[in-house]
């Protein structure tokens, strides 16, 4: 790379002096390679510089600024002060005997645990009221003043070797930093990746910039993962890392369906069908709810497509996992009897008081209501949100009330055949 090249040749004794344009130059190619903004970079720059400047030119506890002309190719530096009193820094008088030195370095070790206690003045960094307005005549206290600095362009083989070491180590930032803003705003959507790699139960996914974690907790049951597969994930959350943007990831969460539906429905993706509620249990079923307020738009058919093309796209993506579209409708008693499906409800009775609803189904549908292991009226009541009891149409006698099935959206039922 350019910018090692330039940097390298002032370790091994090369100096930096005319070379400031090439540095420069070679650096502001990293905001294309990098994908980094040509502000970041400079900022980079300007660090690089400073430092490199601050280890030939400055002293110990100087805050030194750089600012780089991309243009011209030039630096100038500045040294920051900030304009403070006796409110806010410690004024230690300067001359004493060595004893008395002893006695106040050792007293201020004993009080430097005291949070309350103020911060010494130092002249390299700090500057007095009555000094800022000799320079800046409206300085006020906590202000900064940049005071120029002579300019420098030779860079002994230590500054140069500082300046290599903040480049790397801010573009690194920068490049972690702009990672997480863009994937940040990928948040709760599907996006394309392909296994890179499996630890353990640990599945790796290359999303192009980076590396996404599918742990076995977010993977679906009996599905198999293989190097080089391109997959589709749900992009779950985004955290930050010291070594990048932590990108979880899932293929069992149900904004996923919500997702590929909207990738491949059309009336979805522009809001003229609209996906209420989602029940699923991955790699099994999902009970999806949509509905419409556009007349002559039928929204099941809108998700099925055609010869059902567009259902089983989903249907593929998830593994064969079965889908059930169902239409979504503000009277509960019409909503749970479609949740219900493919059995025949009925009726509904609602007991709102309890957040209930008692569901007749016919006694030869039973079964078929309640679903394998209780799946169906368990997938109903998450969908609804209420708890569902379910009983053959003939009423039960009173004291064999435990004939009837009852579910809630957090419990499961196991059917007893």
């Amino acid at each position: 790379m350019a910018t090692r090249k330039v940097i390298d040749g002032a370790e091994s004794g090369e100096s930096l002096s005319g070379r400031l344009g090439e540095f420069g130059s070679a650096v502001m190619q990293i905001a294309d390679e990098k994908g980094l903004s040509k502000e970041r970079v400079l900022e980079v720059v300007e660090a690089a510089l400073a430092a490199a400047y601050k280890k030939d030119y400055g002293k110990k506890g100087q805050v030194i600024k750089s600012k780089f002309d991309d243009v011209l190719k030039v630096a100038s530096y500045f040294l920051v002060k900030e304009v403070v009193d006796d409110t806010t820094r410690e004024f230690i008088v300067a001359e004493e005997t060595e004893d008395e030195s002893n006695t106040l370095d050792r007293h201020d070790s004993e009080e430097a645990v005291d949070e309350d206690r103020l911060p010494r003045f130092n002249a390299e960094r700090d500057m007095t009221l009555e000094e800022a307005r000799l320079i800046k005549s409206d300085a006020q206290v906590g202000d900064t003043l940049e005071l120029p600095l002579e300019a420098h362009e030779e860079f002994g083989r230590v500054a140069a070797q500082t300046a290599k070491q903040v480049v790397i180590q801010r573009i690194r930032e920068a490049e972690r930093e702009t990672m997480f803003e863009e994937y940040k705003e990928k948040e709760g959507q599907i996006i394309n990746g392909i296994v890179q790699r499996i630890e353990g139960r640990n599945i790796f996914v290359d999303l192009g910039k980076s590396i996404g974690v599918l742990f076995p907790s977010e993977q679906v049951e009996g599905e198999r993962y293989r190097v080089g597969q391109h997959l589709k994930v749900y992009l779950v959350r985004v955290e930050e890392d010291t070594r990048g943007p932590g990108l979880l990831l899932s293929r069992t969460h149900p904004e996923m369906v919500r997702h590929l539906f909207s990738l491949e429905v059309p009336e979805i993706s522009t809001g003229t069908v609209e996906v209420k509620a989602i029940a699923r249990e991955a790699g099994s079923r999902t009970k999806i709810a949509v509905m419409t307020s556009e007349e002559g738009v039928d929204p099941i058919g809108s998700c099925v497509g055609q010869k059902g093309t567009r259902v089983q796209a989903v249907i593929d993506e998830l593994g064969g996992e079965k889908i059930d579209i169902i239409e979504w409708s503000s009277d509960m008693r019409q909503f749970i009897t479609a949740a219900m499906s493919p059995a025949k409800v009925v009726s509904v009775e609602l007991f709102e008081d309890e957040n209930r609803a008692l569901v007749k189904v016919p006694q030869d549908q039973l079964s078929l209501a309640i679903g394998k292991r209780g799946q169906n009226v368990r997938l109903a009541a998450k969908l609804s949100g209420w708890r569902i009891d379910v009983v053959g149409n003939d009423e039960p006698l009173a004291g064999e009330e435990e004939d009837a099935v009852s579910v809630s959206d957090e419990e499961s039922v196991s059917e007893e055949e």
